[in-house]
């Protein structure tokens, strides 16, 4: 059972492989449809600014609160909770979060969409025509993950920084000013750089595993459905991998 459990894994993981190369092979048919890359950036990321700085206040202000109470009987001054909560949300948090998120909205919009039009023969249809469909489906949307996470993660980094020092103010635990300075203490800029290279593998992994699940789905209604929960599993599960990796080999 394990064994066949592994080698159905190996499967997946070579028909993924496979599936990137033949869409990364057609780079320059799909530039043609810059007009369609567009579209995607603003679908994919425009749209989803609202969920994402909402789980990013909610992120700044947890952080804040928890590392407030942790220090409140240590010897430590208040500076310290701006020190240890910014590179904290520069470093993990404003990738991480967003991540997950948009693995659940990006990943299974993608996923259902591409999943529909493969069980109705839509996709089958733009073969018929001429049109490389790999191009015009998957790497529009794959290009644009790519492209807006990092805007999202600054936008998630931003957000969640100043939600963690108005409830630090607010919750009488420091000063905005006394935020700030803990915060400026300890800032590395190589941080930063850290967030926005994750947030990019973040979003290729997203966007090119909702791709490639909805790409091979079948089975009518319940194989889009199927695809689809598959797509946001596998994204996340994903998602804490390379984060791991990427934690273990660059920091």
């Amino acid at each position: 059972m394990i064994t066949a459990r592994i080698g159905r894994s190996l499967h997946s993981i070579g028909e993924y492989s496979l599936f990137m190369v033949r869409a990364f092979s057609s780079t320059r048919e799909s530039v043609r449809h810059g007009s369609i890359i567009f579209m995607e950036m603003v679908r994919l990321g425009v749209n989803s600014i609202p969920v994402v700085l909402m789980a990013s206040i909610f992120a700044g202000v947890v952080l804040t609160l928890q590392t407030a109470y942790q220090l409140e009987n240590t010897i430590l001054t208040a500076e310290a909770i701006g020190t240890i909560v910014v590179p904290t949300l520069i470093l993990e948090m404003a990738a991480l979060t967003p991540g997950l998120v948009l693995a659940s909205r990006v990943g299974a919009s993608i996923a259902a969409e591409l999943g529909t039009m493969k069980v109705t023969e839509q996709v089958d249809a733009l073969e018929a025509m001429g049109l490389n469909s790999v191009a015009y489906l998957v790497l529009p949307r794959v290009i644009a993950g790519i492209l807006m996470f990092p805007c999202l993660y600054v936008a998630s980094a931003l957000m969640s920084i100043l939600a963690g020092a108005l409830a630090g103010e607010y919750m009488g635990f420091l000063s905005v000013q006394s935020y700030i300075i803990g915060a400026k203490a300890w800032f590395v800029p190589f941080d930063a750089y850290f967030g926005v290279t994750k947030s990019m593998v973040f979003g290729f992994l997203i966007t090119s595993i909702a791709c490639w699940k909805g790409f091979h789905a079948s089975g009518g209604a319940d194989g889009v459905g199927r695809a689809t929960t598959e797509a946001v599993v596998i994204s996340c599960v994903n998602i804490l991998i390379a984060d791991y990796i990427m934690a273990e080999v660059i920091l």
